[in-house]
Formats: structure tokens, C-alpha cells, sequence
């Protein structure tokens, strides 16, 4: 996938690391949230050393816009200092002998602009830290240091953030309580984020762009629904890298609430699909997450089942699956993309068919936003 040029992130370059070379050649959106997917090992932090000018990579051109920060061709490296980017580490990093506001104070100064306290008292609200000023970061818990972090970076009026998995460090109670002000920066602020991650959670909620990475090669790239359904086109490698986290990531509305069964109907683009009620105003956009494994086909419309999500669906596709006892079907519903895991003797047995009108019954969904 290839961004405009005006506003892409061009990162091309060679890395050799002890057990493979790091070799990265892609363009992504010069906004939302691209992030970056693999195994530990992978190649994902020494690719953001790599554009924070952290590492000096072989071969390169890295580039925001019209911006270049590296270009061996013309032996052109410019110095972290100069770049115009936040990093985020595992670690907050905070400064023990400052409070929160000198912590943050620190990030003004390196902007060095006049309209720097408007920047930061608007990054203070987006993340929801005006009562923490005058505390200590020994007084914070980890989800708080790591939104001061944020707002720290963003202090420096970023053309780019880089977070380097910033909620690994933090037990479950604590990433939720930090995802939702990273969805707010996503949906808010104007500026590019390169985030890296191996959990597929923070993918499915997070992502507009996703990059695959597997032993410092580019698997996939390409828009998060894409990517997370897989397909042909991608190969086999995605399917592996993916595994149980293969399925469709559906962008849908709260579209009414029943109040005596607790359930909430969410329209997507080809049909609507029931949830537990959580209270989310109707109207309210969300992302809902299908994994492969949780949808089954029938060919005619079941009449008797505890199964409530019940789709008509073509058959678009019959894939190889990872191994040679399953078959992923790609569906159309509507206007989007299901898939289903199912064993080759179901396949079989059913005859399927691209072109085929079957049912998707799906037995669990997943409200990721």
C-alpha cells in the first residue's frame, strides 16, 4: 500500500541483526496509527530505533513528506535531535526529581514555540492528566506514567510519535485504562503514530495501517481489515504470523439497544449483528472483531438455534489453511468480508463453491472499541 507523498512515511532500509537482516521497504499513511506486528524478535523496536536515528541503518531513505531524515545516496543522516518526533519506550522514563508539570515542562522546551503551552495543555486534556500535576512519578501508577509519558512527547510538537509497546510493561487493568486515551489521540490529533506491538488486541482496537513483520522481512502491509482477513494475495506467511487472530475487523453503529434481553444491535456494511449491551450511546461508531474460528456455514437458514447472529452470504472464496485437516472460506456479506474456519471434510460435505449462497452463523463477536 502506498500513501501519498506529500504526506507518507517512506522507510527503506537494510539492518543486518545477529540472526537475520532487517529489510524494510514501505510507504504508510502520513496520519492515524500504523502499527507494527511480530514476534518477539521480529525486527519491530530496531525499525524504530531505525527512524528515530536511534540506529543508522545501511542503504536507507527514510522520509516523512518532502522531509528526508536519512538518504545514503547523498550520505545525508540527520541526528535524532533534529528530528521532529516523540518516542515512547516500554518504560515511561519520567524524571524522579521533577513532578508531573516538570516532567512535562522538560517536553516544552525542546519545542521551543510559541504555541507550545496551547499544544500541551491540549495533550493534558486529551489524555486526562490535569489532576496529576503535582505528583511525584513514585506517586503515579504505571497506566498514569505512561500518559504523562505520552503527553511528554507530544509537548515537543511531533511531526511523528513513536511508541515502542507502551502498554507491555502494564497488567490487563492497566492497559484498558490507558487504550481508550490512545484511541482519542488516534481520533483527535493530526500527526502520524508508528506503534509497536505483539499483542493483536491493541491491533484490532488501535490500527488503521498494519505492518507483518517476521524475522525483519515485511510480511503483509496494508490497511488493518485487510490484513487481519488474510487472503490468497497475502500468503501463506500471514495465515502463520496471524494464527487464531485471522478474521474480519468490521467498522459498525450502535444502531438500538434492547432493554429487557440487555443486547445491542450493531449495523455494519451487510448486515447487524447482536452484543452484550455495555451502554454505548446509539449512534456511537465501533470496530467489532469476527476471528475466523467463530463463524460455521449452513447452507439453509437455521431455525432452531442458539445461535442469534445469522448472516446470508456468497461464497467468494475456498483458501488452504495453515494446516491441511482445515480450509478458510472467504464470504461476502454485503458490503464486507467474513471468513470461516472450517475442516476440509465440512467443505467437502457441503459441496462449497465460490458463487454459493450459504449462511454465516456467527457464535461470538468481539467489541474491540
Amino acid at each position: 500500500m502506498r500513501a501519498a507523498a506529500t504526506t507518507a512515511l517512506q522507510i527503506r532500509l537494510r539492518l543486518p541483526r545477529a540472526d537475520f537482516v532487517l529489510d524494510v521497504d514501505v510507504w504508510l499513511p502520513g496520519q492515524g496509527i500504523s502499527v507494527l506486528f511480530g514476534a518477539s524478535g521480529s525486527g519491530k523496536t530496531s525499525l524504530l530505533r531505525c527512524v528515530a536515528g536511534l540506529e543508522r541503518a545501511q542503504h536507507a531513505l527514510l522520509a516523512l513528506g518532502p522531509e528526508v531524515w536519512q538518504d545514503d545516496s547523498i550520505s545525508l543522516f540527520v541526528p535524532t535531535w533534529r528530528r521532529p518526533l516523540g518516542y515512547v519506550f516500554q518504560e515511561a522514563s519520567l524524571f524522579d526529581h521533577l513532578d508531573v508539570r516538570g516532567n512535562l515542562q522538560f517536553g516544552l522546551q525542546r519545542a521551543k514555540s510559541a504555541s507550545g503551552a496551547l499544544v500541551l495543555q491540549k495533550a493534558i486534556d486529551l489524555l486526562g492528566i490535569g489532576d496529576l500535576l503535582a505528583r511525584r512519578p513514585s506517586e503515579l501508577s504505571g497506566g498514569e506514567r505512561q500518559r504523562v509519558a505520552i503527553a511528554r512527547a507530544l509537548a515537543t510538537q511531533p511531526r511523528l510519535l513513536l511508541l515502542d509497546e507502551p502498554l507491555a510493561s502494564l497488567d490487563h487493568a492497566r492497559r484498558q485504562e490507558v487504550l481508550p486515551w490512545l484511541e482519542r489521540l488516534r481520533d483527535q490529533l493530526h500527526i502520524p503514530m508508528l506503534y509497536v506491538t505483539h499483542s493483536l488486541d491493541e491491533v484490532a482496537r488501535l490500527a488503521d495501517t498494519l505492518v507483518l513483520l517476521e524475522r525483519g522481512q515485511v510480511r503483509a502491509c496494508g490497511p488493518v481489515a485487510e490484513v487481519l482477513a488474510g487472503g490468497a494475495a497475502l500468503g501463506a506467511a500471514t495465515t502463520d504470523l496471524l494464527g487464531e487472530g485471522l478474521g474480519a475487523l468490521l467498522r459498525a453503529t450502535v444502531a438500538e439497544r434492547d432493554a429487557r434481553w440487555q443486547l445491542a444491535r450493531m449495523d455494519f456494511a451487510g448486515g447487524s449483528l447482536w452484543l452484550r449491551d455495555t451502554g454505548l450511546a446509539l449512534g456511537q461508531s465501533v470496530r467489532l472483531r469476527v476471528l475466523a474460528r467463530d463463524v460455521s456455514i449452513a447452507l439453509e437458514q437455521p431455525r432452531h438455534s442458539s445461535i442469534q447472529n445469522l448472516l446470508p452470504c456468497v461464497v467468494q472464496a475456498l483458501e488452504p489453511d495453515a494446516h491441511p485437516s482445515q480450509q478458510r472460506v472467504r464470504l461476502r456479506c454485503g458490503a464486507s468480508t467474513l471468513l470461516a474456519r472450517i475442516t476440509a471434510r465440512s467443505s467437502y460435505a457441503l459441496a462449497l463453491a465460490p458463487g454459493q449462497s450459504v449462511w454465516a452463523q456467527v457464535k461470538s463477536v468481539a467489541l474491540v472499541e
